[in-house]
């Protein structure tokens, strides 16, 4: 009978919200399925394609797709979840603009809608966005409870001016 051969691992440094990581992780691993066994549970395995947006995290500052992201990727590399949005005990005020504007519902979509909204933000630099603006720098990011229109507030109100 044959045995099962073992997968082979890469060895990757990290830094993941802040903090230094060193791991071997197989070099077929999601960056999702290795955030997760971290257990930074705000990383959401949605459709596992690319399409919904569930598993946006941020890698060097650009918004990804962690289910397409290998953790092979992620050497050398600052990863960002939501749990590194927090500031100390406050909240991003990203996060707390989603709470204001009512932009919470399930909470399945947020944190990877919070991620995005982050990540266009920055790009940004926070300059006032139209709503058509916004939309489309969220469009990978599914929601079936809000409607759209609390999380387009949510941005504005972190917008300069």
């Amino acid at each position: 009978m044959m045995q099962p051969q073992s997968c082979p691992t890469v060895a990757i440094q990290c830094e993941i919200n802040g903090k230094p990581y060193s791991y071997a992780v197989s070099p077929t691993m999601s960056l999702l399925h290795f955030l997760r066994g971290l257990g930074l549970i705000s990383v959401k395995e949605g459709c596992s394609v690319g399409e919904c947006g569930a598993c946006t995290v941020r890698v060097d500052g650009t918004a990804i797709d962690s289910c397409l992201y290998l953790a092979v990727w992620a050497d050398g590399k600052s990863i960002r979840t939501v749990e590194g949005e927090r500031q100390g005990n406050e909240l991003s005020d990203v996060q707390q603009a989603f709470i204001d504007e009512g932009a919470v519902q399930c909470g399945f979509c947020t944190p990877g809608l919070v991620m995005a909204s982050a990540a266009l933000l920055d790009k940004t630099d926070r300059r006032p966005l139209t709503e058509a603006e916004i939309r489309r720098g969220l469009s990978g990011n599914l929601c079936r409870c809000t409607g759209y229109q609390n999380v387009v507030r949510a941005v504005k109100k972190c917008c300069k001016g």
